[in-house]
């Protein structure tokens, strides 16, 4: 999976519809294999995009859970410590 690509399910506050739609571009472009479609292929992106960005809300909506929520920043601060363990 895209490492840029991230856990959205179970966070307060819940996934903005920005963050999905950045995990859908970021499948998208991943599946696709290019960050930037030839012009020819830009309307089929964008489709793809849209759709699975609304699976992506739908799944999430529909998702339940016991634990929780996770907060945010503690979270980021969890990535970042992993991050400068792994680049130190």
């Amino acid at each position: 999976m895209c490492r840029s690509i991230r856990p959205l399910n179970n966070f307060a506050p819940p996934a903005s519809r920005e963050e999905v739609r950045a995990a859908a571009l970021q499948y998208v472009r991943k599946v696709g294999g290019a960050s930037r479609p030839a012009k020819v292929n830009e309307q089929a992106y964008a489709t793809a995009v849209e759709k699975i960005a609304l699976a992506t809300q739908e799944l999430l909506d529909s998702l339940v859970t016991t634990a929780p929520p996770k907060d945010r920043e503690v979270e980021a601060a969890k990535a970042r410590a992993r991050a400068q363990a792994r680049y130190a």
